[in-house]
């Protein structure tokens, strides 16, 4: 799905032309420029106030293959972080951040396929807003906690309701291949506001799910922190931060698109293999 143009500095992250290696990339009007530099090296770039290097290729957009914009080791998940989406699942209202874990191999990235799995009869959506760490994070405090982020993406969180709602755990409700797609760009921290901006989850082009980014019940730095002083975050991992009310189920054949302005539009196939 083509990347729109926003006001926002956004970041992809694509498979280079030359040994279909990944790498990041700048957008340049119709085209990407790739950049040197992982993560971390990226992050601290940003940090220092230097220039990205660039490592000379220039990609048209029509014509570059986006992936996932990160390669975490651990993708950490808040539930229950909007007090409405709490209510339609009948759960309490958290009084600390409720966190689980998503496998690595749970991500996927634009236009890939959630594959449906024959355990479950009940897999739903969730749209959320995603952050992706910069640096080495262990036991930071709310005031210093998002200078450690890269930047923000969109994110579904796929879910296996009928797993979940039997086991009374979220793991393997959560945890299936293609369960956590990312994409298409990342907005960089210092240049994203995310309480001025709105996710929109759609299926199939109707809207499931509408929430302006500023009604956490735990603001987002509040996460970083609680997440930091139970586990290490290195460069490269996602924090999934809560979906607001109205998610359903999804079915084969159906599409699932989770938009934010500013960031752009994930779009994701729903198929069952076989």
């Amino acid at each position: 799905m083509p990347l729109r143009d926003t006001p926002c500095a956004r970041l992809v992250r694509i498979a280079h032309p030359a040994g279909r290696r990944p790498v990041y990339a700048r957008c340049d009007g119709e085209h990407f420029v790739t950049l040197e530099g992982d993560v971390a090296e990226l992050h601290q770039a940003i940090r220092d106030g230097r220039p990205l290097s660039e490592d000379g290729a220039r990609i048209r957009k029509d014509r570059a293959q986006l992936l996932a914009p990160a390669c975490p080791t651990k993708v950490v998940c808040v539930g229950l972080n909007y007090r409405a989406h709490a209510e339609e699942m009948g759960k309490t209202v958290p009084q600390e951040p409720l966190i689980f874990l998503k496998p690595s191999t749970a991500v996927i990235g634009p236009d890939e396929a959630i594959e449906l799995p024959p355990a479950s009869e009940e897999v739903h959506h969730e749209g959320e807003l995603a952050m992706i760490v910069g640096e080495r994070l262990k036991g930071v405090s709310a005031e210093e906690a998002m200078r450690g982020i890269f930047g923000f993406t969109c994110a579904t969180d796929v879910t296996a309701r009928d797993i979940q709602r039997r086991e009374s755990r979220y793991t393997r409700a959560k945890g299936f291949d293609t369960f956590a797609p990312l994409g298409p760009a990342v907005a960089l921290t210092g240049h994203f506001d995310p309480a001025a901006h709105t996710l929109t989850c759609r299926v199939d082009g109707e809207v499931r799910q509408h929430t302006r980014l500023n009604d956490f019940i735990f603001e987002l730095p509040e996460v970083v922190a609680f997440i930091s002083s139970v586990m290490t975050l290195l460069p490269g991992d996602v924090i999934l931060t809560g979906t607001p009310a109205g998610v359903g189920p999804i079915t084969h054949g159906q599409s699932v698109e989770v938009s934010i302005d500013g960031i752009g539009t994930l779009h994701n196939p729903v198929r069952r293999p076989g």
